[in-house]
């Protein structure tokens, strides 16, 4: 068990939890930063979680919900009240509703996560705070400080299982639900280089090409919320051109972009994709949680379209930011 001490204070209205590991700081932090891992021991062992949205930064959201052993979910989520990058975060964290809004009939907890060197690895202190001693009761009489050492005990084996996250493993695809699909690559660059090469046209037509063998004509970005986009692609010499179009609904440079995506020609309901980009050491996590609707999540990947998008970014990243 990595938990070294366990402090309630009544007065202060605090409960402050102390956990070391043999492990850079570096790393202790990744565990946080990617959602991936995050969710590996955010839950306790009988309620993993699952991360719907992670946004660490300043103003940013995480989305998420823990699962219960006959399959009943418990949503929360996090506001990012500040995040100083491999140092400390706070967080407002509550309750969601189950149709994801914010449910102001439970309790919120402010968190403050601390992250320091120390002789044998790196050390995480969670300070949480409480409204008031009817709060701090209630919580822990939900059995917060159990939930809370369950989880952390998963820790340990997320830290050692460092190549599943590492740059250079491919694109990797992990089903959500049953409309859902998390994309994610580890892209070695720098996070407002991995933003631009997302948002510049020039750049664009450089790196998004999918399988060699294509070319990108038509390239027109939507760099405003409300703003729509255009992108359509053809064999190089002509031929077999199809394209995507969409609007932009959200918009936070560098960090997150939201947009709608619908094949030209075809009508119906879009996809909806949400970019957010994580610095972690190695590079950018480029995590795209895509939103299908009903019944066409199976089809879109069983395009091959992963393997477009790993042939894109390994383009990127020697053709691109590795040049520029």
């Amino acid at each position: 068990m990595p938990v070294t001490t366990v402090t309630k204070d009544p007065d202060a209205l605090t409960m402050t939890i102390v956990a070391d590991f043999p492990v850079p700081v570096r790393r202790l932090w990744d565990a946080y930063a990617d959602p991936r891992q995050l969710e590996r021991f955010w839950g306790p062992v009988e309620w993993p979680a699952t991360f719907t949205r992670h946004d660490l930064f300043p103003g940013g959201e995480s989305h998420y919900y823990m699962t219960g052993p006959a399959g009943e979910r418990s949503g929360g989520y996090f506001e990012f009240l500040s995040v100083d990058p491999g140092r400390s975060f706070e967080v407002l964290d509550g309750f969601r509703t189950p149709d994801g809004a914010r449910d102001a009939a439970q309790p919120t907890m402010r968190m403050a996560f601390t992250f320091e060197e120390t002789a044998s690895g790196s050390r995480v202190t969670t300070t949480t705070h409480f409204d008031s001693a009817e709060e701090l009761e209630t919580l822990l009489g939900m059995g917060m400080e159990e939930g809370t050492l369950s989880a952390m005990g998963q820790m340990d084996e997320v830290l050692a299982d460092l190549r599943s996250f590492a740059s250079g493993h491919g694109v990797q695809t992990q089903l959500i639900g049953e409309d859902r699909a998390r994309i994610t690559r580890v892209v070695r660059g720098s996070k407002d280089r991995v933003w631009r090469a997302h948002h510049d046209p020039e750049l664009l037509r450089r790196w998004q090409l999918g399988p060699d063998g294509w070319t990108m004509p038509v390239c027109e970005v939507g760099t405003a919320v409300g703003d729509t986009y255009r992108f359509e692609w053809e064999r190089e010499g002509g031929g077999d051109r199809f394209g995507f179009t969409g609007e932009v609904l959200e918009l936070e440079p560098p960090h997150r972009a939201v947009t709608t995506e619908t094949m030209i020609g075809q009508e119906g309901a879009p996809v909806v994709n949400e970019l957010t980009l994580t610095e972690v050491e190695g590079g950018t996590l480029v995590t795209v949680l895509m939103t299908f609707p009903e019944g066409l999540r199976e089809t879109v990947l069983g395009t091959g379209m992963a393997d477009g998008m790993e042939a894109s970014y390994a383009r990127l990243e020697t053709e691109v930011l590795a040049t520029a």
